[in-house]
């Protein structure tokens, strides 16, 4: 039976390429974002191995469907890409805003929290994998800086899950970028990182034998 691969934020970018990255190996993939169009058309171009699942990682009860429903399609769950994210408009705290700090919480670190506790109870099932991207904001101080805390927290909510998940034989990773050209800017970011670099992380991570887990790929662009 094909390993099943879950990813939130699946519509561009990271999730996007990771999906694409992993169809390419024979996994199949449950495609979770709130954007319908982007997860039809990349679903459509990945055929039978890809299940688009429209959902939002702030509400806890759209990722426990989606997760009944990627069980129900292809009969397991072996890993999750906790990958959803989202930076800031206005930087810096003193002249931050709160209302964007709850949403970029709201998907950044309850975003993380709910894709895990959905997940798990089938990842047990199979010894599986709980993948979440970090950041290099994530490994060093930015000043001021509310996203770069919320990567913080997902530094060392990585590093905690390793040691809950090991107690049964799952792994957890910490896929920890620099700045890639995503989306995610509104400028592009041709000289950085891609998202192709950062799937290939996930891959690396995903392949290790079940006796080893990497629990953290920290990738940078050369320049």
């Amino acid at each position: 039976m094909a390993r099943t691969l879950l990813i939130t934020g699946a519509s561009s970018g990271i999730g996007a390429a990771t999906a694409r990255a992993a169809a390419a190996e024979g996994w199949n993939v449950a495609l979770l974002a709130r954007s319908q169009d982007k997860l039809a058309a990349l679903a459509e171009e990945l055929g039978e191995a890809a299940l688009p699942l429209t959902a939002d990682v702030a509400d806890f009860g759209t990722l426990e469907t989606a997760v009944a429903r990627t069980v129900d399609r292809f009969g397991g769950l072996h890993a999750a890409f906790a990958n959803a994210g989202l930076g800031v408009d206005r930087p810096g705290t003193e002249g931050g805003d709160p209302e964007e700090w709850r949403r970029v919480v709201d998907t950044n670190v309850m975003g993380v929290l709910h894709t895990a506790k959905a997940a798990l109870p089938e990842l047990r099932k199979t010894r599986g994998h709980l993948l979440l991207t970090g950041s290099a904001a994530g490994r060093r101080h930015v000043k001021g800086s509310v996203y770069s805390a919320t990567k913080w927290f997902v530094h060392g909510y990585g590093g905690n899950m390793s040691e809950e998940m090991r107690e049964w034989g799952g792994r957890c990773t910490v896929i920890s970028p620099g700045m890639v050209d995503t989306p995610f800017f509104d400028e592009a970011k041709p000289d950085k990182l891609q998202p192709e670099d950062v799937a290939g992380a996930v891959m690396f991570a995903l392949n290790q034998d079940q006796r080893a887990e990497v629990r953290e790929v920290f990738i940078m662009p050369t320049y």
